[in-house]
C-alpha cells in the first residue's frame, strides 16, 4: 500500500472531498486524523476508516483557532512520533458580488480557506523539518486559477493558496518536504447540492467530460501526490476540472 504507516492529516475531513481522501488514505494504510468542526461527522468518517482496515482517530477542530490546531498536532506528535502527510482541505464559501459582499463573508471564507492553511502548515512544520520529510497538499480551485463571477472572496483564498504552495515548496523542499496543491473543478459535493438542477445542467455542460467530478477522484490524486510515487514533484498547482478550463 502506497502510504502504508504514514500519519495524515486530513482537515475539513466530515464530508466531501476530505471524507473521500481521508476513506483513501485509510485503503492506503495510512494513519488517518480526520479533523473537522463538526465532530459527529468526522466521527463517522474515522469509523468508516477503521473498518477499511486503518488506524484512524477524529478531532474537532476549527483551523481559524490557532490553539485548537496546535493542540491536535501535538496530540497526534506525540501519540505517533512523526506526522507526514497533511491535506489543507477545509474550506467554505459565501457567494455574493462585489457591490453586495459583507465584510463579514469576506473575512469568514479568508479566515478558514486561507489561515486555516497556514495554521496548520505552520504548526506540523517544525515536525516535518527534524523529520526531514513531509508532504503538505493545499486545496486550490480552478476558481483560484481563472477567477470566478460572485466569489471575490473564493478566489482571493484560492490564488492565496497557490501563493503558499509555490512559496512553501521553495523554502521547504531543501528540508526533504514537498509541497502541492489540487485545483478541482465542478465536484459533486454538498457545496453544490445548494445549486438549483438548471443551474447545475449548465454546470456539466460546460465541462468537455460533460458531468461533474467525484470527489474519490480528488482525493486519489491526494494519494499519489502523498506517495512516494510522486517524489519528485513539487510546488505543483495539479487541475482537475474535466477540461473545463480549455
Amino acid at each position: 500500500m502506497r502510504l502504508s504507516g504514514k500519519v495524515a492529516i486530513i482537515t475539513g475531513a466530515g464530508q466531501g472531498i476530505g471524507a473521500a481522501t481521508a476513506l483513501k488514505f485509510a485503503r492506503e494504510k495510512a494513519v488517518v486524523i480526520a479533523c473537522d468542526m463538526n465532530l459527529d461527522c468526522v466521527a463517522t468518517v474515522a469509523h468508516v476508516c477503521a473498518e477499511a482496515g486503518a488506524e484512524a482517530k477524529a478531532f474537532a477542530v476549527d483551523v481559524t483557532e490557532r490553539t485548537q490546531v496546535d493542540e491536535m498536532v501535538a496530540k497526534v506528535r506525540d501519540t505517533y512520533g512523526r506526522i507526514d502527510i497533511v491535506v489543507n482541505n477545509a474550506g467554505i464559501t459565501r457567494d455574493a458580488r462585489l457591490q453586495k459582499m459583507t465584510l463579514q463573508q469576506f473575512d469568514d471564507v479568508i479566515d478558514v480557506n486561507l489561515r486555516g492553511v497556514f495554521h496548520t502548515a505552520q504548526a506540523v512544520v517544525d515536525t516535518m523539518i527534524e523529520q526531514g520529510s513531509g508532504v503538505i497538499l493545499n486545496a486550490s480551485s480552478v476558481v483560484g486559477i481563472y477567477g470566478n463571477y460572485g466569489q471575490t472572496n473564493y478566489a482571493a483564498t484560492k490564488f492565496g493558496v497557490v501563493g503558499f504552495t509555490k512559496t512553501w515548496s521553495r523554502e521547504l523542499g531543501p528540508k526533504g518536504i514537498r509541497v502541492n496543491a489540487v485545483a478541482p473543478g465542478f465536484i459533486d459535493t454538498p457545496i453544490l447540492r445548494t445549486i438549483p438542477e438548471d443551474v447545475l445542467s449548465k454546470m456539466r455542460h460546460e465541462v468537455p467530460l460533460r458531468r461533474l467530478g467525484k470527489p474519490e477522484e480528488i482525493a486519489s490524486i491526494y494519494a499519489f501526490l502523498a506517495s512516494d510515487e510522486a517524489s519528485y514533484i513539487n510546488g505543483a498547482v495539479i487541475e482537475a476540472t474535466g477540461g473545463l478550463s480549455l
